[in-house]
């Protein structure tokens, strides 16, 4: 006995855009000596902060030197930290194509964020707000989470800032090219600047975080903060290459 279809047969896939958080590896040094040992160094504290996490290499602070890459050795280095190399970008001609040859992927040159600046901030510098409380409002387009985060769960708010409206629970991940904004406990981990703003901040109205990044630098909390910050408001900024957790 013979069925007939009622209607257009379900397709076995859908292709939908996605847009995945991509850790930027920015190259300082052809050294992979040590960038081997720097990597050891930084990542002593949490040997397990990375899960397998795709990793772009970005060559632009090394584009103009003329010793080779050693690619493999580099690769080899990223992996050993679980993280997993799958592009390249803002290299020469030579080092795009040696990149590509061991199987990276050409990724677009980085281009700078574009976020015009408020003409409402120069009349806040004309009247002297006082800066150790001025606390930046949220961009308008500003993704919003209104749910706790439990360990294992990543929110990526891409060229835009982060507002968490619950608990990030120890474990959970938020991650911004801006701004982080949590009102409720922080406990995981919070990036802000993930696309190299070192301007971003980071806020929560109970700071209690695992680990706090900005711009690549990062911070891991493995001894009680002070008490001036733990378990109260407070806000993360970036001083150079340093993290500096004040109260709010």
């Amino acid at each position: 006995m013979s069925v007939e279809s009622t209607g257009a047969e379900r397709p076995s896939f859908d292709l939908k855009s996605a847009q995945l958080p991509v850790l930027s590896v920015v190259l300082r040094s052809t050294d992979m000596l040590a960038l081997t040992q720097d990597l050891a160094r930084r990542l002593a504290d949490d040997p397990d902060f990375f899960d397998n996490d795709p990793v772009l290499i970005d060559l632009s602070q090394v584009r103009e030197v003329e010793e080779e890459i050693d690619f493999p050795a580099l690769i080899e280095a990223l992996r050993k930290h679980r993280t997993v190399p799958v592009a390249v970008r803002s290299g020469s001609e030579a080092q795009m194509e040696a990149a590509k040859a061991l199987g990276l992927n050409a990724a677009p040159d980085a281009t700078p964020v574009r976020r015009s600046e408020p003409e409402i901030h120069e009349i806040i510098r004309e009247v002297e707000v006082v800066h150790e409380v001025e606390v930046p409002a949220p961009l308008a387009d500003a993704v919003i989470v209104d749910r706790p985060l439990r360990s294992g769960q990543r929110v990526y708010a891409k060229g835009t800032d982060i507002v968490v409206l619950d608990m990030v629970s120890y474990g959970a991940e938020v991650i911004a090219d801006g701004n982080v904004h949590v009102y409720a406990p922080l406990r995981g981990r919070a990036v802000a600047g993930a696309s190299g703003n070192t301007s971003a901040r980071i806020f929560s109205t109970c700071m209690e975080a695992q680990l706090l990044s900005i711009a690549g630098i990062y911070r891991t909390i493995e001894t009680d903060l002070p008490a001036d910050v733990a378990g109260k408001p407070a806000k993360v900024r970036l001083e150079g290459e340093k993290i500096i957790i004040e109260p709010v």
